[in-house]
This record gives structure tokens, C-alpha cells and sequence, in this order.
């Protein structure tokens, strides 16, 4: 079946896709139309954490498809508990509201936030955030970005998000007031160009929240479940947040995501929150399966390694082409390209059957499957060594 023969037409349009239609995966890889092998370094943005339609997620979604798909949230379900229980046994939370999506879960985290703060700070309700920060597509959740396109779109803005600048303290102790309830961050800045909060820098903001009676909430939605070689990605720094969000890799492909709190602020009363879908056992299932991959003796330690020897060889091809600096955690990983060519490096890699994202104009993002292969990585090292090459020849650019 050729492009045009399918009615891309009747979809509305978002973005920029290329004219090709994926109709399977397994693993690292994709299949188009046509039948051209693709190997993914996108994974759905870091969703797929073990690979296309891995057996674990087929079976559960199988299994619990014959059981049950959804009885409402107003009834409790096994796997939601199950799920919810696995969550708080290997953190520092104790609650658990399971969403469909990041943006739903951190818009829950924002509601949280606010209730708590009418709660037992007088009706504070501002939540301090970063610039440069995601944090979803909802007018909140928009709102509490800090990404620059969005400064502009679908005004008027929903109040309340004085923005700090991310490993700065001062900026943060600048714009606490009275009407100050909370600080949100990600871990690490993915859509910004994987920019991690230091350690030290996270270290000091528990502090400073403790201080001055404030939440902190993190944003895993990008770093949760593995993705950084820890489980969750506040792990590093040894802090205990009050509110986590997690997504994407929660579901392993599937609409999944959580927030997730401690019991001092778990103040939700009834009617406050909630949803239709919300944690319902065919996607809880697969989160259960999920979970158990990861959990797994020497997955995490495997995601560290590959993630170190990826590292590696991106830090040799930079060396190569004169390239920038190599940063990230994990399988969560860039390439600063100094210079404006990164789609058109994208471009040529994915007609060689590489798929790659380019998030900023002259950075390249890595969010592979957590239990890829090292022959994969090598793979993908040399297509994007050899795309590198063709595009700095075409543009005539140091690097070839």
C-alpha cells in the first residue's frame, strides 16, 4: 500500500510528520509500509522502556483484557491496588492516583499543591517552576512551563508560576512570598535539551523547601521507572520529595501515568479529583508488568552500563566532528551538535533507517529502549557517524 492510499487527511494537523505509516515493531525496531527496518532511538519519547510490543506487555494486556477492562474508578479494581502498592513499596511516597497521561498527572500534582496550601498556608496557592521546563499541553500544565514557545499561545494563562532558573538557588529564595506553596521541577530538563538539576543544587532546594514550609514536587514523567539507571530519578540526589508525577515509561506504550504523594499531603477530599479512566486494570496490568521488568535482578544495573558505553561512544564521535558536549543520565542522553543542523541530521539518519529527535536546533536527543543490546548501540553509532558525515558535507561544515 502506498503513502497516498492512506487518508492521512483525515487526521488534524499538529506537526510535521514524513510520509511514512508504521505498522510494527519489535524491540528497538520499526516497520513501515513498505517494509524498510528502521532501528528507534525515540521510543515514543522515551515511552517504550523495553522495546516495541515486548512479550511481558502483550501477555499482560491478554491476560486482563479476558478478565476485566474497566468497572469505573467509583469501584476498586486488583490491579490498580496492585500497581499503586508496587509504586510506594520502592519509594518515599505512600499514595497513589493513578491518570492517563503526564500532563493529566502533573495538572493533579498542581490541584494537590493548591488544596494543600488553602489547606495550611492561608490559601498560598503560587507554585514556583523553571525556565526551560515541560511539563505538559493542559493550560496548567502549560502555564508551569518554562519552554519559550509557549510564552505566547492560548492566553490568557492560568496564574500563579514565577519562574526560577534551574541550579540557581538564589533565583528560587528570590521569588518566595507568602503566596508561595511549592517548588516543581523535572530531574532533568528533557525538552530543553537534557539538562539535569545537580545533585548538590536538589540537595539544597529540599532544604530550602523544609525551611520555608514549601512542597517539593518532582516531574518524573521523562525520568521515572528506570530511565536514569536508578528507579526514580530524585534517587541521585538522596532527597525524599512530598509529590512526584510519572508517565510515559509507567505504561511501557500504553495511556499510563500517576501521581504520586506522601500521607501529610494526600488532602484530597471527595469530588476533588478524579476520571474516567483513572486506573483501570487493563492499563494498570501492564503497569504491574512493567514495574517487574525494571524491578527485575540487574535491570537497573544494566541500564547504568549501556548507558555509560552510549555515552562513550557519542563522546568519541563528538571528539571525531568536532562536535559539543555529551550530557544526560542513564539512557537519557544528548549531543550538543554546536551548530543549526540537527533536522537535517535527523533527516538523513531516518532515510538510512535511524530514528533520532531533535528537540533544539543544533542538539540531538537518545531515548532508547532500556534493554536494548550493545550491538544496537554500536548500530546506531555508526548510521549517526555516517549521517554526521553527509550532513556536514553537504553543508560544506568542519566535522567531515
Amino acid at each position: 500500500m502506498k503513502f497516498d492510499e492512506f487518508p492521512a487527511q483525515a487526521l488534524m494537523e499538529i506537526t510535521a510528520r514524513p510520509p511514512l505509516v508504521f505498522v510494527r515493531g519489535k524491540g528497538s525496531w520499526l516497520w513501515d509500509h513498505e517494509g524498510k527496518r528502521y532501528l528507534d532511538f525515540v521510543q515514543g519519547w522515551a515511552v517504550n522502556c523495553l522495546g516495541h510490543s515486548p512479550s511481558v506487555i502483550v501477555d499482560a494486556l491478554a491476560e486482563q483484557s479476558r478478565k476485566l477492562i474497566t468497572p469505573s474508578p467509583a469501584f476498586y479494581n486488583e490491579p490498580s491496588m496492585q500497581l499503586a502498592q508496587r509504586i510506594v513499596e520502592r519509594s518515599c511516597f505512600q499514595r497513589v492516583f493513578f491518570t492517563n497521561s503526564g500532563a493529566e498527572a502533573n495538572e493533579g500534582a498542581i490541584k494537590l499543591a493548591r488544596k494543600w496550601g488553602a489547606l495550611n498556608k492561608g490559601g498560598a496557592y503560587e507554585i514556583i517552576t523553571f525556565e526551560d521546563s515541560f511539563h505538559g499541553r493542559t493550560l496548567a500544565t502549560m502555564s508551569a512551563s518554562g519552554k519559550p514557545g509557549f510564552r505566547e499561545r492560548f492566553e490568557p494563562k492560568v496564574p500563579g508560576f514565577p519562574k526560577a532558573r534551574l541550579n540557581d538557588l538564589a533565583s528560587v529564595e528570590r521569588l518566595i512570598t507568602e503566596r508561595t506553596v511549592a517548588v516543581m521541577l523535572e530531574p532533568i530538563q528533557g525538552e530543553t535539551g537534557v539538562i539535569p538539576a545537580t545533585d548538590p543544587f536538589l540537595r539544597d532546594l529540599r532544604e530550602l523547601t523544609r525551611q520555608r514550609n514549601l512542597l517539593l514536587m518532582v516531574d518524573e514523567i521523562q525520568t521515572g521507572v528506570g530511565r536514569t539507571g536508578k528507579l526514580w530519578g530524585y534517587e541521585h540526589a538522596g532527597i525524599a520529595p512530598d509529590i512526584m508525577t510519572l508517565g510515559k515509561m509507567l505504561g511501557g506504550g500504553v495511556p499510563l501515568a500517576a501521581l504520586v504523594a506522601t500521607d501529610a499531603v494526600s488532602c484530597f477530599e471527595h469530588g476533588d479529583q478524579g476520571g474516567t479512566f483513572n486506573g483501570n486494570p487493563l492499563m494498570a496490568a501492564v503497569g504491574c508488568a512493567v514495574m517487574d521488568a525494571v524491578l527485575a535482578p540487574g535491570f537497573l544495573e544494566g541500564v547504568e552500563a549501556r548507558g555509560a558505553y552510549l555515552m562513550k561512544g557519542l563522546s568519541n564521535l563528538s571528539a571525531r566532528h568536532g562536535l559539543g558536549e555529551v550530557r544526560g543520565r542513564g539512557l537519557l542522553v544528548a549531543l550538543d551538535l554546536k551548530h543549526d543542523i540537527a533536522s537535517k541530521v535527523t533527516e538523513i539518519a531516518r532515510d538510512a533507517g535511524l530514528l533520532l529527535n531533535a528537540p533544539r536546533p543544533s542538539l540531538l536527543r537518545l531515548m532508547p529502549a532500556l534493554n536494548l543490546s550493545q550491538e544496537e548501540i554500536d548500530t546506531m553509532l555508526a548510521m549517526l557517524d555516517g549521517a554526521l558525515r553527509q550532513t556536514f558535507e553537504a553543508h560544506n561544515a568542519p566535522g567531515a
